[in-house]
């Protein structure tokens, strides 16, 4: 069966909601940020599905196919991975390589994961991600945690929802500040 890992960047108070300019799609600035491409490199070479939301699948749709001169290599890797959108309403994608998925979400989910092939990334998508997280068909967090404290907006994690416990598979900190962290089922 395949991994459905859910792939955030968040805020030290662990919002996932981009409220403020904390979060560059296309790097940090005038910061090194060598080590965090390549780590999400290594990682978009691991999935060959990823999966959002209407709202979140909009807004990508909206930014990366226009960029001509991406130096991150986001969006070759956006055009290219199988994309699978939950929607109820939407009926044409407008997006190479999109797939729409509109019936129940964690049944199409469960589908996906039981199909041959690499990883499923989620990302953004806050509703879906409660949805899959609450149906208990998430294998893996990875976070991306940034170093500011936004002190608003929606978080990964429903509110009451509880894991009494996740292992830590991988962690690494990144010249630019940003940290990384890897948690599986314990």
């Amino acid at each position: 069966m395949r991994t459905l890992a859910v792939t955030q960047n968040i805020t030290v108070d662990g919002s996932i909601e981009m409220l403020g300019e904390w979060f560059d799609p296309q790097g940090q600035g005038d910061v090194d940020n060598s080590d965090l491409l390549e780590e999400s490199h290594r990682q978009d070479r691991a999935a060959d599905g990823f999966l959002v939301g209407r709202r979140t699948f909009e807004d990508l749709r909206g930014y990366w196919p226009k960029q001509s001169e991406d130096a991150t290599g986001i969006t070759d890797y956006l055009n290219r991975v199988q994309k699978y959108v939950v929607s109820s309403t939407m009926t044409d994608p407008q997006w190479q390589n999109s797939t729409v998925l509109a019936g129940e979400p964690t049944e199409e989910v469960r589908a996906l994961k039981a199909l041959p092939g690499k990883d499923i990334v989620v990302t953004g998508s806050i509703m879906l991600c409660h949805t899959l997280i609450e149906a208990g068909i998430v294998d893996e967090y990875r976070l991306f945690v940034y170093p500011v404290v936004q002190g608003q907006g929606r978080r990964l994690f429903p509110d009451g929802f509880e894991i009494p416990e996740l292992a830590l598979l991988d962690a690494k900190a990144f010249r630019c500040g940003i940290t990384y962290s890897r948690y599986g089922k314990a």
